[in-house]
């Protein structure tokens, strides 16, 4: 693999502080493998989105659809993160192969978010961060930014990933290929609707799975925020993103069992953290 290159789009006046890290006496690795019907659960998060967003499409109450459909991406989004770090349980192979099943329906490239997403955990808001420069700017900035988020991490694994990342990524065209062309031959309405939602949810991608985790956060010195609380449910987990930091190995439907041992077992711990949203948080 190539070395990669320094981020373009940090300015070098935001330098981050030293990341903490994972604390060496909290007992973890008992949550890390998931049942057989954890894993089933786990799979079929994104299902019932995905046909009751279909089905709304299809009816007279189509603009609701578009609410199943966000609700579909965020609990696809968490199925391709949890493919990323091999927390699925599965064969390496099988992981990559749900990537470029996901990218298909999510009409985008999993595997350039994969790589992207590793050098996020690797340089953690630094300069060879692409992924975390997004928690630098506002949120006007990065809304105005997130219809270029996705092409701008293509071509960066594609310059820096190296062959095995570029053939993922063609993979991923093909699969993305051949679901446009799939969409556009059928002319059905619901199934068009689909790619206009996937289209926008791209573009948004890199406000609600990035910023909203890491704004604020970069000279504080914490990995990221957390959420606590109902709103940390309707998000399925995923805003358990300090904890996912320290720890990216434990599952996320398991995080909320590594939280609750942090926040007890971590002195200062609980006090530091940054909640998603504070008036939301069960905790203030």
């Amino acid at each position: 693999m190539t070395e990669v290159s320094e981020n373009p789009y940090l300015p070098h006046s935001l330098k981050p502080t030293k990341c903490e890290t994972a604390p060496t006496l909290v007992l973890w690795t008992d949550l890390l493998p998931l049942s057989g019907w954890q894993k089933i659960v786990e799979f079929s998060l994104p299902v019932p989105w995905l046909i009751l967003s279909w089905l709304l499409y299809a009816s007279p109450f189509w603009p609701l659809g578009a609410l199943a459909s966000f609700m579909f991406f965020l609990c696809a989004l968490r199925l391709n993160h949890e493919a990323i770090h091999g927390n699925l349980g599965l064969p390496r192979r099988a992981d990559i192969g749900l990537l470029h099943l996901l990218s298909a329906v999510m009409v985008g490239c999993n595997s350039s978010i994969a790589w992207s997403h590793m050098q996020h955990h690797r340089h953690a808001m630094g300069p060879g961060d692409l992924e975390g420069h997004c928690g630098h700017m506002s949120a006007a900035e990065v809304l105005l930014y997130g219809p270029r988020f996705p092409l701008d991490l293509i071509q960066h694994c594609w310059r820096d990933g190296g062959r095995k990342w570029r053939l993922r990524m063609l993979g991923d065209g093909l699969g993305v290929v051949l679901a446009l062309g799939l969409i556009l031959l059928s002319g059905w309405s619901f199934l068009l609707l689909h790619l206009s939602a996937m289209a926008l949810a791209q573009c948004l991608t890199a406000f609600f799975a990035v910023w909203i985790t890491h704004q604020g956060t970069a000279h504080s010195g914490l990995a990221g925020r957390s959420q606590r609380g109902v709103l940390a449910r309707l998000a399925y987990l995923m805003f358990y993103h300090r904890e996912h930091h320290l720890f990216p190995k434990v599952p996320v439907s398991r995080l909320p069992d590594l939280a609750a041992r942090l926040d007890t077992q971590v002195p200062g711990y609980s006090q530091a953290r940054q909640p998603v949203v504070p008036w939301l948080d069960r905790a203030h």
